[in-house]
């Protein structure tokens, strides 16, 4: 989901004063297969399919002592510090990290066949929001004092606080509710931050589904149950129903009151829907506005915690 990835990029890089990448960075780089040799030689990796390029990295399927692994080489800045959550995770509810040197990482690969996006649209969607419960609980459960360098979760809001100013009507009300959530926070640990269907893979029998792509944030856990709630909901009447089946699962499984999971859902999608203004998309900021009405009209904001 490079996209939304790059909008999370732009706020972490903003929140720590690290400029952002632009497009004619992009235009810089050598050819992915070129760029990845010295570590493919570095750590005697065998090609497993061709090198390619993303917005924010190289990457490569290969071979790692006989087995399958991915290698990445992380461009910016955000790419880069994502590797401590995976580090500090140490294969515990994320990919395990083989190998770690700079901006260069080496992950175990997902070889699995199945897709939560697939579990989603085939009528499985039950069963993928509990893998990412499942997930979500394994990575918000490490005992261990967190890594340093997290970026507080309050600083994800400020295109929320901004876009209010602005637009007013549900930015307002989604800006309100998350500030509230803000100032009154559950215990924070470290978030995955980006925990929706295409971050959480499926890497076969022996190590179960696993997440990918952390964006170094620390807060409230509510924050990534909201992220898997809203994601993907393109239903259109079908969105409250299914809205509703996936909150049930989530209060259950993360212990948190219906109420205050409401409540996350719509600052998130708000959020999200302010990061695509942002972007010039507002368009695209229709789904996840339609995915914070339907979570007011099943009652965020009623009752208390």
């Amino acid at each position: 989901m490079e996209p939304r990835d790059r909008r999370f990029r732009r706020y972490l890089d903003r929140a720590s004063m690290t400029p952002a990448p632009d497009a004619s960075e992009n235009a810089a780089r050598p050819d992915p297969d070129t760029a990845l040799a010295p570590w493919r030689a570095r750590w005697s990796l065998q090609p497993d399919g061709a090198a390619f390029d993303t917005p924010s990295s190289a990457l490569q399927p290969v071979r790692h002592a006989g087995q399958p692994a991915m290698l990445k080489l992380a461009y910016d800045a955000e790419e880069q510090r994502s590797g401590v959550l995976m580090r500090w995770w140490d294969g515990d509810g994320a990919a395990r990290v083989l190998a770690c040197e700079g901006p260069v990482l080496l992950l175990e690969r997902a070889t699995g066949g199945d897709t939560l996006l697939a579990m989603a649209g085939d009528g499985r969607d039950a069963q993928a929001c509990r893998i990412l419960c499942d997930v979500a609980q394994r990575l918000h459960g490490h005992p261990h004092a967190p890594p340093q360098g997290l970026v507080p979760l309050p600083r994800y809001f400020d295109s929320l606080e901004q876009a209010a100013r602005d637009h007013g009507g549900l930015y307002a009300t989604a800006w309100s509710i998350a500030h509230e959530l803000l100032s009154q926070p559950w215990p924070p640990v470290p978030l995955h931050g980006d925990l929706h269907h295409e971050n959480v893979l499926d890497f076969g029998p022996q190590r179960g589904w696993l997440a990918i792509d952390p964006k170094r944030v620390i807060g409230e856990r509510g924050y990534d149950y909201a992220t898997q709630l809203g994601d993907p909901l393109q239903l259109g009447d079908e969105l409250p129903g299914r809205l509703a089946g996936r909150l049930d699962i989530v209060t259950e499984a993360g212990g948190i009151p219906r109420s205050r999971m409401l409540r996350w859902v719509v600052a998130q999608q708000g959020l999200s829907a302010a990061w695509h203004l942002e972007d010039d998309e507002e368009d695209e900021a229709e789904l996840p506005l339609s995915v914070l009405r339907a979570a007011l009209v099943l009652g965020a904001g009623e009752g208390s915690d």
